[in-house]
């Protein structure tokens, strides 16, 4: 990649006086070591040494037993290559669980995309199961009497499809988890029916009847593009009083999850910052809360498995948002105002100021100053720069 430096005079300093730290605050810490559950399956005819478990589900069964159910993509079984294969741990701090099968194929009969299937999500009501996936349009329903064998829960239609963001069949909605909260519960999901990835919510009271959806995170430093609202996760926590939203940008890795906090379990912030509190270096994660523990089962770097580790909440008294620089911003690139005073004074960075949000890439804030190109241009060291060095400079008038 041939890269052009940015030089913002002044811009990285900050003086005493503009640098006041936000209130320490809980946060949500992976204790290691990590212990893997869950491996790269073999599926007989549809293995392929591509394929990778992706999201997935984790919950006890009525024997006790601990169930994963991942959804396995690049297999040879047609379509958009999707299934769910499952594996038994006969305790959750077991390592290398059991492989139990191929768990459920997409059927088209039902209306479900070929090899759609996608992250399924258990919980129960009542001493039913039910499962919520994805079949590449819709968020659909599965039951089970013993939570290891399930049937699709069919509506007077005969079909499972509960309901969808997607607009002329776009939109990929997927990824659903739900969180009882008092007498309702709240399914988060994503899609993106727009081009823009959004973490969505519906509630219910009896998960057959649902309200209509609302945005109830997206954009922010996070971007706003097809796969950066993937994987929502929802946790209430009770000592602190707040509801807390894991969601993914990116796997393998570079894995990358923001983590944010509310007091509302319908608002996690739309198109700013105002509730990230951290990034954390894993993909896809489910949490799960045992026995007065916490545990996070996430992707491995490798997407060929599943671990699972312990995870604490913890007071972190250096707390500050991420995206600033120990506080308060000098230059608040949100501002128009203050955006229109920066020049380009060498090169050529018009605009000076981008809010991009193109696929694995997530700003450190919403505006920012910078550039790159894909291809090398003749003249390039293999470093990809310039001998001549070609460097480029924004300034601020009267700098710091």
């Amino acid at each position: 990649m041939f890269l052009r430096k940015i030089v913002l005079a002044g811009c990285l300093l900050i003086n005493g006086s503009a640098a006041v730290a936000d209130e320490a605050m809980v946060v949500p810490t992976i204790v290691e070591p990590w212990w893997q559950v869950a491996g790269d399956p073999d599926l007989g005819p549809w293995t392929t040494e591509a394929q990778q478990p992706v999201d997935f589900g984790v919950w006890q069964a009525a024997d006790g037993t601990w169930q994963l159910w991942s959804c396995i993509r690049k297999t040879n079984c047609g379509g958009k290559t999707r299934l769910f294969y499952a594996w038994e741990g006969k305790t959750l701090t077991d390592k290398n669980w059991k492989p139990v099968g191929i768990a459920m194929t997409a059927d088209v009969k039902y209306g479900e995309t070929l090899g759609g299937l996608q992250a399924p999500h258990v919980l129960t009501k009542d001493g039913i199961y039910y499962m919520f996936y994805g079949d590449w349009h819709n968020i659909c329903m599965a039951r089970s009497d013993n939570g290891k064998r399930f049937e699709r829960s069919l509506d007077a239609r005969g079909r499972p499809q509960l309901f969808s963001e997607d607009i002329n069949d776009f939109g990929n909605t997927r990824d659903a988890m739900l969180l009882k909260v008092g007498a309702m519960y709240h399914c988060y999901y994503t899609a993106f029916p727009d081009h823009k990835g959004a973490v969505y919510c519906r509630t219910s009271a009896d998960l057959r009847r649902w309200s209509p959806s609302k945005i109830v995170s997206r954009g922010g430093s996070s971007g706003d593009n097809p796969t950066s609202a993937e994987c929502p996760h929802v946790v209430y926590h009770e000592p602190s009083g707040y509801f807390y939203l894991f969601r993914t940008q990116r796997y393998g890795q570079n894995a990358q999850t923001s983590v944010y906090r509310s007091k509302d379990p319908m608002d996690f912030g739309v198109d700013d910052d105002r509730c990230l509190v951290c990034r954390l270096p894993i993909a896809a994660p489910e949490i799960v809360q045992y026995q007065g523990q916490w545990y996070i089962a996430v992707l491995l770097p490798s997407l060929k498995g599943i671990q699972i580790a312990q995870l604490d909440w913890r007071v972190d008294p250096d707390w500050v948002r991420p995206g600033t620089l120990r506080g308060r911003s000098v230059f608040d690139f949100d501002d128009p105002a203050r955006r229109r005073l920066w020049r380009c004074v060498e090169g050529n960075v018009e605009p000076i100021f981008t809010t991009s949000t193109r696929s694995n890439f997530s700003a450190p804030s919403r505006y920012f100053i910078g550039t790159a190109e894909s291809a090398r241009r003749p003249g390039t060291s293999h470093l990809g720069r310039r001998p001549d060095g070609c460097d480029q400079v924004a300034r601020f008038p009267g700098g710091c």
